[in-house]
């Protein structure tokens, strides 16, 4: 069980960073806030991992329905050079310069 609670982790943060940092501040801060018994704490942790969870629920809602068609690519240069090419360069066989 261990080996897959530590797989959906690294996933989730591999794909939201931001959110999962978010929601990981919010969680110890509630944490603390419960087992220390400061309740401002525990309410603004809980806020906290609650707002950033609705904003990523509607930032994946916003995204959904904007799909376009999918529309041809415009190349805005030609597939092929009118120039020539450049022509190979090699080795000369001239000798390295001498040490002084």
């Amino acid at each position: 069980m261990d080996g897959v609670w530590s797989r959906v982790l690294r996933s989730i943060y591999r794909r939201e960073p931001v959110v999962a940092f978010v929601v990981t501040v919010g969680a110890v801060d509630a944490a603390i806030g419960g087992l220390s018994e400061h309740y401002s704490l525990l309410a603004v942790g809980l806020g906290t991992v609650s707002v950033a969870i609705a904003l990523r629920l509607w930032q994946q809602q916003r995204r959904q329905p904007l799909e376009q068609p999918s529309r041809p690519p415009v190349h805005l240069l030609p597939d092929r050079s009118s120039s020539r090419s450049l022509p190979m360069l090699s080795m000369s066989k001239k000798q390295p310069p001498g040490r002084l």
